[in-house]
């Protein structure tokens, strides 16, 4: 009998969710392994059984040799003789995979986005209580996971790529490697975007701004790490006052712009900040154009984002424009005009997730 069209979605749909719950428990296994360092332990001390990983990473034997089973099961990690005994198996890590798990700078991690399904799992009462208030969720609430998730994510993309986008500003990437700009790094997170900015450029002087005081500590930890604490700064303040007038040459805004309660104003503060002869950089979500149902999977993994934590991290502050993670160039040029910007375009910079504005004055 031929199905309807009816039954075909209804079993379309319930085969998609059902993925989605095994795809769910794939991530918290990998979150355990991320957070308890099961990972690092196999790459750094190789192959191991479930006793010799319990010792290494100290967990109980019974929960190593469950996790790694089931990593195994998953094709995760490989296992020499499934037919020994359950305790002298042997599991290795491949290195095909550690890029995607452990590398904090591969261009092919992942494993951080398991902290962020964690962490906005564990806020979601909070989450619910503002649905029903049209209250905010303040990032600081999210906890660490959250935070820790994005900045592992985009940590690598800032590392790789940042050159290249500020090269899409020729005449600003020009002025940069001669030594004499500097740059404001406007809602700079944990501070991966204004290092790398400082490691692209070498002679140039960064100023990294965040409202998160939490952010802005992990920032400065990374940025003595790194050993550019002298050249690198970062500044707890709300980017709509930061201080700094006609002192940059180039301002960036990574990955923020529709989290922010008044956007217009913070670009308008970003113009104010510029340099004569200055620009802003702008990059946020590649989205589509227009608002298209149904869309592909990048249209959902932007509204899921939305959904769970950047709309509500966008409320927090009154009034608030509510963005939420689904910015399109329309709203982006809106938001410029409204700042003064006379200057708006698409830069041609090719990025999965990412699209790239040039603002000037």
């Amino acid at each position: 009998m031929t199905a309807t069209i009816g039954e075909a979605r209804r079993d379309e749909l319930a085969g998609r969710l059902a993925g989605a719950v095994l795809a769910t428990l794939d991530l918290q296994a990998v979150y355990v392994g991320d957070r308890l360092g099961l990972y690092r332990a196999l790459e750094d001390g190789g192959p191991a059984t479930a006793p010799e990983l319990a010792a290494r990473s100290g967990i109980h034997p019974r929960y190593a040799r469950e996790w790694l089973e089931h990593q195994a099961v998953g094709a995760i990690l490989d296992v020499d003789d499934v037919q020994a005994a359950p305790d002298e198996r042997r599991y290795t890590l491949p290195a095909a995979h550690a890029m995607v798990l452990t590398d904090p700078e591969s261009p092919w991690l992942l494993a951080p986005l398991s902290r962020f399904v964690v962490g906005t799992a564990a806020t979601m009462p909070r989450l619910l209580d503002a649905y029903r208030t049209g209250e905010g969720v303040d990032w600081a609430d999210y906890g660490a996971d959250v935070v820790e998730a994005q900045e592992g994510i985009n940590r690598p993309q800032f590392h790789h790529l940042m050159g290249e986008w500020i090269g899409a500003l020729p005449d600003i990437a020009e002025k940069l490697r001669s030594g004499k700009g500097r740059v404001a790094d406007v809602a700079c997170g944990t501070g991966w975007s204004s290092i790398s900015i400082a490691r692209h450029f070498p002679e140039v002087a960064v100023d990294g701004i965040d409202i998160d005081a939490g952010s802005i500590a992990r920032a400065k930890a990374h940025a003595a790490d790194a050993g550019l604490d002298g050249r690198v700064s970062f500044l707890f303040a709300d980017a709509a006052s930061a201080d700094g007038e006609g002192r940059y040459d180039l301002v960036t805004i990574f990955e923020a712009l529709h989290d922010m309660a008044r956007p217009a104003e913070v670009l308008a503060t970003a113009r104010r900040l510029l340099a004569p002869g200055g620009a802003v950089l702008v990059g946020d979500e590649r989205v589509a154009e227009t608002f298209t149902a149904p869309g592909d999977e990048a249209e959902r993994l932007f509204y899921g984002y939305s959904v769970v934590a950047c709309l509500a991290n966008g409320l927090v502050e009154q009034p608030s424009v509510g963005t939420g993670t689904v910015i399109r160039p329309s709203t982006v040029e809106a938001y410029a005009r409204e700042a003064g910007f006379s200057g708006f375009s698409i830069l041609p910079t090719e990025h999965e997730s990412f699209r790239f504005y040039r603002l000037d004055p």
